[in-house]
């Protein structure tokens, strides 16, 4: 009996052991996902930037202070960018049903993607293209000028701008010169312009007006002073969006500030309809989404849309081998080449939206009562964000926004590490269910501009999304908000439902052929990327 008591308590010990290392497991695992680091709410409002934004310091520092002694901390030199990056797997936790919960880590060599005799030459043309990419999107307003301390010359350090081929009055020059001299003199030269004076001072000297070099002396400063307010500077050499550096100089010193000559950007506005208290979706919004071959969840579609929103525009691109017409009030529907593909469809859909905003929404999905777009609307109007995406609900009851973190890591000649995280960089002050992010999932409203400015590569046909969020990086700022809901039809397939649309569906939708290829060759070559990383 004694014997029998033990047995039973020795095994309640072991199942009560188990339960807590599952338990803890769990917990700690929820942990590494959700809480791995507080997220800061921040503010990302429309306001103003800062006009004192700066330039501070260089990292590599000058003979003067060679002999001065110095301490490196390696933590935060590890935080600098290295040009040298390598697509290793981070370490991760190794804990008990990890492989269930976390999608494992991995690491993709794209050079992988060539042959060994074709990856010379492709990497040769690759760089050429891209020393032309460099040539052709860098100016010299890129360059980084240092205001020297120890200058006697005052100077605007950024945000002069003239128009091609326009004068301006050059601000903020001066010379603050505390030796008593008997002449106080100034050198001004620039490349792509030249230089005058708006009006004569008294007992100042000046000397090649109208030219790319001017010299302004005067036996007193504050008359030179005087003079250099009237100093003008006009664009000679016509160039859309360039940069004319400027020296400017005095005994002993010499500096250097940007003009930057560009036309300004055309504005493109949007006429958001009759003022209200309230969001006109009509007028603001356009949905566009790609069909193939899937004509009864299309018309669902647009059923659950009319349910809510009887008056906004959808616009279909559809490159099915023998299209149905979809017919309807405020319905645009365009054809395309059969099999043409997934990103040439967003493109094609996306063109042709002339509202403010564009919803883009999978030809499987169905609206709900939480599908408020009134929400993202709101957001996009009050923010600096360009796109927000929601959640997409199965039908098991489970939501889902697919945020993703997309970084860059400098490389060397071998390219550039793409690296993939899952998460959100911080909240949004004011939106408690909206955070920023990188990546969303295939339901998002956005502006129509910024997303006809990032574009979609037509060359992804069938297996592609994320690939417009690294192509959209530095240009796109994302959101995502977890209460915009809309459902995802039923991915379940019955044996006798399966027709021969669906049958041909799957073969191109889930293709057999060199896709994977294809994308690990446009990363490779069109984005410089030889390797990424994410989990």
């Amino acid at each position: 009996m004694t014997l029998r008591l033990g047995s039973r308590i020795r095994l309640v010990r072991r199942s009560l052991c188990f339960i807590s290392v599952v338990a803890v497991s769990l917990a700690v695992l929820c942990l590494h996902i959700w809480t791995s680091r507080l997220y800061s709410v921040v503010d990302i409002s429309n306001r103003v930037p800062p006009e004192d934004l700066l330039d501070y310091g260089v990292l590599v520092p000058s003979k003067k202070y060679a002999h001065i002694s110095f301490k490196l901390r390696t933590d935060v030199l590890g935080l600098l960018p290295q040009n040298n990056c390598k697509c290793e797997v981070e370490p991760s936790l190794n804990l008990p049903l990890q492989k269930h919960f976390i999608s494992p880590a991995y690491s993709i060599d794209f050079s992988t993607t060539f042959d060994p005799t074709e990856l010379m030459e492709l990497h040769r043309r690759r760089e050429e293209e891209y020393r032309s990419h460099r040539q052709r999107s860098q100016s010299p307003a890129d360059r980084l000028l240092i205001a020297k301390a120890n200058s006697p010359l005052e100077y605007p350090v950024q945000g002069v701008e003239v128009r091609p081929l326009a004068t301006i009055l050059l601000p903020g020059l001066s010379l603050q010169d505390a030796a008593q001299r008997k002449e106080y003199t100034v050198n001004l030269s620039a490349t792509m312009g030249t230089f005058d004076v708006a009006a004569l001072v008294d007992e100042v000297e000046v000397r090649g007006s109208g030219e790319m070099r001017l010299v302004v002396s005067s036996p007193f400063l504050d008359n030179l002073n005087r003079q250099l307010q009237f100093v003008t500077y006009t664009n000679t050499i016509f160039h859309p969006n360039t940069a004319d550096v400027v020296q400017f100089e005095t005994e002993n010193h010499q500096t250097a500030f940007s003009i930057r000559i560009r036309n300004p950007a055309t504005p493109k506005l949007y006429n958001p309809g009759s003022s209200s208290l309230e969001y006109n979706i009509s007028t603001l919004v356009t949905i566009a989404t790609k069909t193939f071959l899937r004509y009864d969840k299309l018309r669902t579609l647009i059923d659950s849309i009319r349910k809510f929103y009887p008056a906004v525009k959808i616009i279909i691109a559809d490159d099915s081998e023998k299209p149905e017409k979809v017919e309807g009030p405020h319905i645009e529907q365009y054809f395309m080449p059969f099999g043409k593909g997934w990103f040439a469809g967003r493109n094609l859909a996306i063109s042709q939206v002339t509202t403010k905003y564009v919803l883009w929404v999978d030809d499987d999905f169905i609206f709900c009562p939480r599908t408020k777009l009134e929400k993202l609307v709101d957001i996009l109007e009050k923010t600096s964000l360009d796109l927000v995406g929601g959640a997409v609900r199965e039908i098991t009851g489970y939501s889902t926004t697919y945020r993703q973190q997309i970084s860059i890591q400098p490389g060397g000649e071998q390219g550039d590490c793409l690296r993939i995280r899952r998460g959100f960089h911080h909240k949004i002050e004011g939106f408690p269910h909206c955070v920023v992010t990188d990546g969303v999932v295939n339901f998002f409203l956005a502006r129509t501009e910024k997303v006809l400015q990032v574009g979609f590569d037509p060359r992804l046909s069938r297996v592609a999304h994320l690939e417009f969020f690294i192509d959209g990086l530095g240009l796109l700022h994302v959101g995502s908000c977890d209460d915009v809901i809309v459902d995802h039809a039923s991915k379940i397939k019955l044996p006798w439902k399966t027709d021969e649309k669906g049958k041909e569906y799957s073969k191109f939708r889930y293709p057999k052929d060199n896709t994977v290829t294809l994308r690990h060759g446009l990363f490779y070559f069109k984005n410089r990327f030889q390797c990424m990383t994410g989990n």
